[in-house]
């Protein structure tokens, strides 16, 4: 069984930006999507460290975190917080398109 660090990395960068965006600002709808999208992206974390193959939950996440975080890009044009997790996000989508695209290995 490998892990899926990233998955978990980019899970909690997403977390934290919603504890930030509610400790800098008292945003109180950025604290409850950031714990959430973050909880989602653990949880696909976690389904793709027991199941290489099951990407879904992850994909679905990263995904629409992409859309609505590239929009907010480019409305504000500002880099901290929407850009960062834009790009971290198309990333994730990235990593995982390529492990659809893999060959399942013999065991």
């Amino acid at each position: 069984m490998t892990v899926d660090w990233v998955g978990y990395g980019y899970a909690a960068l997403v977390a934290s930006g919603g504890v930030m965006g509610y400790v800098k600002a008292g945003n109180v709808p950025s604290l409850a999507a950031g714990l959430l999208f973050g909880g989602l992206a653990g949880l696909g974390a976690y389904q793709v460290s027991n199941d290489p193959t099951n990407i879904w939950v992850s994909l679905a996440t990263s995904g629409a975190l992409t859309g609505v975080m590239a929009k907010r890009f480019y409305g504000s044009r500002k880099f901290m917080p929407a850009g960062l997790v834009a790009g971290a996000s198309l990333l994730m989508v990235g990593k995982l398109g390529m492990a659809l695209l893999q060959k399942p290995q013999d065991s």
